[in-house]
């Protein structure tokens, strides 16, 4: 992961302006992102990929991502994104009131 990078194209960055963090989420916020940075500094995924965290727009749920460091092409994703676009679809059904 980047430094400072929590955030993906086409998704809500990872922490949101409209409310404050408690303290708390300050700290657990700060541990990922030194949990991250360990790992990819240690590169238990190979010089050329990082591990990436991101919340996805619709569903609000966290991304985690193993990418290639010069392509930027996802390598792995979990949850995967037909997981997370049924999660959204099934989302907008119940809320339809069928």
């Amino acid at each position: 992961m980047e430094i400072g990078r929590m955030d993906a194209v086409g998704e809500l960055p990872a922490v949101s302006t409209a409310a404050p963090l408690t303290p708390q989420q300050r700290t657990e916020q700060r541990q990922l992102v030194q949990a991250v940075q360990a790992v990819n500094g240690a590169q238990i995924f190979g010089e050329s990929t990082e591990l990436t965290f991101a919340f996805d727009r619709y569903t609000k749920g966290p991304v985690m991502r193993l990418v290639d460091k010069e392509t930027k092409e996802v390598i792995r994703q979990v949850p995967p994104e037909y997981v997370l676009r049924l999660a959204e679809d099934l989302g907008d059904y119940s809320s339809s009131g069928l």
